[in-house]
């Protein structure tokens, strides 16, 4: 896999970085990109704006390398999960992982519905080279449980169980997270049986 940016760190990660990149996804989300300045952003993480460009180049690569990260992170764990040799665990693995990340980050979900357009072109071509990776590992799972369905369905059937999944910083209000989670995997089985 490439590196994220050019100017993305190499070595350990960064915790300042990270910290500056999850209060990006809190501001982000409650204000918009465009409603939030480098100054919002540096008060948020107890910095000045011009000591936050010791860390990135502007608010530009903040929400580049945010969109980034997440879709890699989605990405090595989805292939980790679909390698399970029993589909069925496999999928119900890749489940249990995407609700999770969607429960536990909701302002990243959020974020990415949003913003992705906001992205250089070059970092939101490789952040859709990404997705599209990941929606494979999801469909070749399916395709293991039912070999005969069209690339098309099952494609359309993945993109539609991620709507479900990712309406979770609509939809989550009211249920405790394990309550939450527990009814995203019976809906979203339920969705991709009707795929298969």
């Amino acid at each position: 896999m490439t590196s994220r940016t050019a100017e993305a760190p190499a070595g350990p990660p960064n915790p300042r970085r990270a910290e500056i990149l999850g209060a990006a996804a809190e501001l982000f989300a409650r204000r918009g990109y465009h409603g939030a300045s480098i100054g919002d952003l540096g008060r948020a993480v107890g910095l000045t704006g011009p000591a936050l460009y010791r860390h990135f180049s502007g608010k530009e690569a903040v929400l580049a390398e945010m969109l980034l990260d997440i879709s890699e992170r989605l990405l090595a764990e989805g292939v980790r999960r679909a390698a399970d040799p029993d589909p069925e665990r496999a999928l119900d693995a890749l489940l249990g992982w995407h609700i999770a990340f969607a429960l536990d980050n909701p302002a990243l979900i959020t974020v990415h519905e949003r913003e992705l357009d906001n992205v250089p072109e070059p970092q939101r071509h490789r952040v859709r080279r990404l997705q599209r990776a990941y929606v494979e590992e999801w469909v070749a799972v399916l395709r293991r449980l039912s070999p005969g369905l069209p690339d098309e369905r099952t494609r359309a059937g993945v993109h539609a169980c991620f709507g479900l999944l990712n309406s979770t910083p609509r939809s989550a209000a009211g249920l405790d997270r394990d309550a939450m989670g527990g009814l995203l995997h019976a809906m979203a089985r339920s969705a991709l049986e009707g795929v298969r």
